[in-house]
């Protein structure tokens, strides 16, 4: 009697059994905030001074006290230089001080006039406009207020953060450490470049680009390398890589041929919890755990199919999001964007399905010819992918859903 097959998992089930397994790392690095780029933040940072700390100018000019222009042409005395960095005298009424972009205002002024409006008369200016008060004034805690987290725990920190906490002082920030992620490759036909190719045997891509994501993804990478087709040596390499690692990750192997080792290596050696997924490409992705063996606890387990854009592809949409979610990361979910379809695609899979494409001059989504989950080409001529339900056909000008590589390449 024939055993009917399993039925694949919604690829928003399994992304939620994922995500539900993660156990946040507990440990933290402090590093120097100009060192922090890329670090998730483990704490919030919070203000304790107002940025700016004083009330300042945003033009070089002349501050005064706009009641002592109630005409255009009044002239006044010049009574004192006030360039960024010093500190300036209280403003005697019915003058004016030459002030310079981020000088401190005066106490007395209450405006800046810039001196575009303005004409220097010897020791005097006459102001021929009008001023009203806070005209080109930037107000004490106009960016930050004391008191106030600028910075929130759970956020991967760009370079505009890096100033920001630089900005309200911050020398230090607190941030989650690295995970830590073995990676193994399956395939006896797997050869490196610069090496012969030997008949039946091609180039391992998925160790240059799997690398390459986890280092994008800020990972500590261990390289395990190629893993011979054979059960004890698929075995050994998962209890080599799960002392000391977070997660393991793992191309190839994964379907159900009599040289597909690493599903019953990972159930020897820990468990799995999913496995095949009714998404294209990359149908054959496993999650689940390898024991640590001597040590504590255990290091979860991805394996990614071996097709070449079968684990590009799975790799965004699962280990990426899994990797966000240790580090303590509030959003993990891809940004996706509408954007109008320049294909037709009649006959959709029956599994969710994930196009390669590229924007047009016009913004519209144009189809690389061929989906093959072996073309890697189709991920360098592409800018995102095209996230389609099951079943669901395009024609020309439908809205889509598009994930931007811009966003699903930077950890």
């Amino acid at each position: 009697m024939s055993v009917s097959p399993s039925p694949l998992i919604d690829p928003a089930v399994a992304l939620q059994r994922l995500l539900a397994a993660v156990h946040v790392l507990a440990d933290v690095d402090v590093v120097p905030t100009a060192a922090a780029l890329g670090r998730v933040l483990a704490s919030d940072v919070v203000a304790t001074i107002d940025v700016p700390p004083a009330d300042n100018t945003q033009m070089d000019g002349y501050a005064l006290c706009s009641a002592d222009v109630p005409v255009a042409g009044t002239s006044l005395a010049v009574s004192q230089r006030i360039p960024a960095g010093s500190v300036p005298q209280p403003l005697q009424r019915g003058t004016a001080a030459r002030i310079f972009t981020g000088g401190l205002m005066p106490a007395g002024a209450d405006c800046v006039v810039m001196q575009e409006d303005c004409s220097a008369e010897g020791d005097r200016v006459s102001v021929r406009v009008v001023p009203q008060p806070g005209d080109w004034v930037r107000r004490r805690g106009l960016d930050v207020a004391a008191g106030s987290a600028v910075l929130k725990a759970g956020q991967r920190l760009r370079p505009q953060d890096l100033g920001l906490a630089a900005a309200v002082g911050v020398a230090t920030l607190t941030v989650r450490r690295r995970p830590r992620v073995a990676v193994l490759f399956t395939g006896d036909e797997l050869a490196m470049p610069g090496e012969p190719l030997p008949p039946g045997a091609i180039y391992n891509s998925n160790r240059f680009v799997i690398q390459a994501l986890l280092q994008a993804a800020g990972c500590e990478v261990t390289d395990f390398g190629t893993v011979p087709d054979a059960i004890d040596a698929t075995r050994a390499a998962l209890r080599a890589a799960a002392r000391g690692h977070d997660l393991i990750v793992s191309t190839g192997g994964m379907s159900v041929g009599e040289e597909d080792h690493v599903k019953p290596a990972v159930q020897a050696e820990g468990m799995l919890d999913l496995w095949q997924i009714a998404m294209k490409p990359g149908k054959p992705l496993a999650f689940g755990s390898v024991r640590r063996g001597e040590s504590a606890g255990e290091a979860a387990f991805i394996g990614l199919p071996g097709n070449p854009v079968s684990s590009f592809v799975t790799f965004l949409m699962f280990v990426r999001p899994f990797l966000l979610a240790l580090q303590g990361m509030r959003e993990t979910a891809p940004i996706a964007l509408p954007v109008r379809a320049a294909f037709d695609w009649p006959k959709p899979d029956r599994r969710r399905e994930f196009l390669r494409v590229r924007l047009n001059a016009q913004g519209e989504a144009e189809l690389f010819p061929n989906q093959n989950a072996a073309v890697l080409t189709s991920t360098t001529w592409a800018d995102g992918l095209v996230d389609n339900p099951p079943q669901q056909p395009i024609r020309r000008g439908d809205t889509l859903r598009y994930l931007p590589f811009s966003a699903l390449l930077q950890g």
